[in-house]
C-alpha cells in the first residue's frame, strides 16, 4: 500500500496543497506585481512524481506588460478610463470580479494574440487587462494600465 502509485499521488498532491496554504505572501508586495517562481514536490522511488505549483496557486498571464501594451496599442485599445477608485481596490488576485463592472468585448484579433489558459478568459477592466477563471469569475492575473 505505501508503495504503491496511488498513494504517492495522494501524497504528492497533499504536499502540494500544503505548499500552497502555507506560502507565506510579503505584505508589501502586491501578488502579480512581478511575483515570480514556483515550488516543485517530487518523491522518489519507482514511481517518481513531479509538478509545479505557481506562485499562490494562480496561473499567470504569461505575457509581460509590454508585450499586452504593444498589442493593445496595435489594435486601437488606448485611451481607457481607469476604474473609480473603490472598485479599483477591489480587483486583486484570488478575489472574484466586483459586480458592477461591465462586460467590455474585446476586438477577437487582440484577444486571438493573447496566451491561452484551458478554464480561464481575458477580461478588460478599465485600463486593466484581466485573466479571470471562466467558472468562479476569481481573477487569477492582472496586468495594470495596459489600456490606459
Amino acid at each position: 500500500m505505501v508503495n504503491s502509485p496511488v498513494f504517492r499521488i495522494v501524497i504528492a498532491s497533499s504536499a502540494a496543497l500544503l505548499l500552497c496554504l502555507s506560502a507565506e505572501a510579503d505584505p508589501k508586495s502586491k501578488p502579480g506585481k512581478g511575483t515570480s517562481g514556483s515550488s516543485s514536490v517530487s518523491l522518489s522511488g519507482s514511481a517518481d512524481v513531479s509538478f509545479e505549483v505557481g506562485d499562490y496557486g494562480f496561473v499567470s498571464a504569461g505575457i509581460s506588460f509590454g508585450e499586452a501594451r504593444d498589442l493593445a496599442v496595435q489594435h486601437g485599445m488606448t485611451g481607457q478610463k481607469p476604474l473609480p477608485p473603490g472598485i479599483q481596490k477591489n480587483l486583486a488576485r484570488g478575489k472574484p470580479m466586483p459586480p458592477g463592472i461591465a462586460k467590455t468585448r474585446m476586438p477577437g484579433g487582440f484577444v486571438d494574440q493573447l496566451p491561452r489558459h484551458e478554464g480561464y478568459e481575458w477580461r478588460q477592466a478599465g485600463g486593466d487587462l484581466l485573466l479571470v477563471a471562466s467558472a468562479s469569475l476569481v481573477i487569477s492575473d492582472i496586468l495594470e494600465d495596459v489600456f490606459d
